[in-house]
């Protein structure tokens, strides 16, 4: 069934949002795959579905789309964060201390800080 209703891919975000909640990135990758087709510019479908890739151990994908992210939204602590996160689950640690300085330069929440290693 291809419905391009756009309430349709509203609901199907949230339901998206729902099945990462309950422990289900596969099933929510699959709704937001057709969000993002009807809306690849849409950076909230993409931030989740990385999240979603994460939560799956698909850390490629989610590396992909992080960075797409970070490269649109230069400003995301957020997306500095969870790229860094997916790099340290790589085996990348040089990669990973970037973006968590990052992050924590943008945001000093104290996790942020604490991964990027600063003195509180």
């Amino acid at each position: 069934m291809s419905e391009t209703n756009p309430a349709t891919h509203v609901i199907d975000f949230r339901a998206a949002e729902h099945l990462l909640a309950a422990r289900d990135p596969r099933g929510a990758i699959k709704l937001l795959d057709s969000v993002i087709a009807a809306h690849p510019e849409s950076r909230a479908a993409r931030l989740l579905r990385a999240r979603a890739y994460f939560a799956a151990a698909q850390l490629r994908a989610a590396e992909r789309e992080f960075q797409h992210i970070v490269d649109h939204e230069p400003d995301n602590a957020f997306a500095h964060f969870a790229l860094a996160r997916t790099f340290q689950r790589s085996g990348r640690p040089e990669q990973a201390i970037r973006h968590f300085r990052l992050a924590a330069a943008l945001d000093p929440k104290p996790e942020y800080l604490e991964a990027a290693r600063f003195e509180n």
